[in-house]
């Protein structure tokens, strides 16, 4: 046997430190926000189109995708577009029948129980169960360079008018939880629908001009304690539970504002730094 080719078997034999597979996601993140520019509130000035081929008959102008950087502590940003009507509408449709009231995760046993904090109903989907799930968990993929295997199954979230979800942290705080897929990287937050008043995405401790926001005078006064996020059919927002050096970042700390008027449809990803077996 060529020297050349033993060498590349025991280079291929050797696996990642867990260490080194989080840094390694991060820096691909880093990387992928790094090349996406800010954009003015039209989506004209240094446009980034995204290659969605449902762009077509997504909801908004004429459907057209493009991403818009929010935050860089949280590193935030939204893909406008993301999802197709049909899309939403079908996931929906596709949860209504098992919806549930909404639980946490308890940290001591590992398992979901009722809170207060969290008021709305919810269930969630098999990963890869269908070829229109497969599609979007694709999707998701490709445009946060994390490999669908990572990822939890998506999760359906039903607001009515008063239900909120209190501030929180995505990342877990105790090493019970991260046993499964180890901690999570990253959170895609995809709106199925929109919402008449209230219902906004919050992170109150992000830094940044919270009142330079394009939007802010159409936020509630639960939207204006931070950086707010208007729920849009079709929109997807990505945010980062860690920085790039791998440390668990603070200002990801984020909560769902009260729906004062109107329904508010949801769909959650959450990411892990290495494959998610659940």
């Amino acid at each position: 046997m060529a020297k050349g080719g033993r060498h590349s078997r025991l280079l291929a034999g050797r696996r990642p430190s867990p260490r080194t597979l989080i840094l390694a996601s991060l820096l691909l993140l880093g990387l992928g926000a790094f090349f996406l520019p800010s954009y003015s509130k039209d989506g004209r000035k240094g446009e980034f189109r995204l290659p969605v081929d449902e762009a077509k008959d997504g909801p908004g102008q004429k459907g057209e995708p493009w991403t818009e950087i929010l935050s860089w502590e949280p590193r935030a940003s939204i893909f406008h577009n993301f999802l197709s009507r049909d899309e939403c509408e079908y996931l929906i449709e596709l949860a209504k029948p098992r919806m549930k009231k909404s639980t946490v995760v308890d940290s001591t046993t590992g398992k979901s129980k009722d809170s207060r904090v969290r008021t709305s109903s919810g269930m969630f989907l098999r990963r890869g169960q269908d070829k229109i799930i497969r599609a979007i968990e694709k999707r998701i993929a490709d445009f946060t360079f994390i490999p669908v295997e990572n990822g939890e199954g998506l999760q359906i979230l039903h607001y009515e008018v008063g239900q909120k979800y209190d501030p929180h942290f995505d990342y877990f705080l105790d090493e019970l939880n991260t046993k499964n897929g180890g901690q999570r990287l990253a959170t895609l937050l995809m709106y199925l629908s929109d919402v008449d008043e209230g219902g906004e995405t919050v992170f109150p401790a992000a830094k940044v001009n919270i009142s330079s926001l394009p939007w802010y005078n159409e936020l509630s006064e639960c939207g204006k304690k931070g950086l707010s996020v208007k729920p849009k059919m079709g929109d997807a927002l990505l945010f980062r539970s860690m920085r790039p050096d791998a440390t668990l970042d603070p200002s990801s700390l984020h909560g769902g504002c009260p729906v004062i008027k109107g329904n508010k449809w949801s769909s959650t990803k959450w990411m892990h730094v290495q494959a998610f077996r659940g």
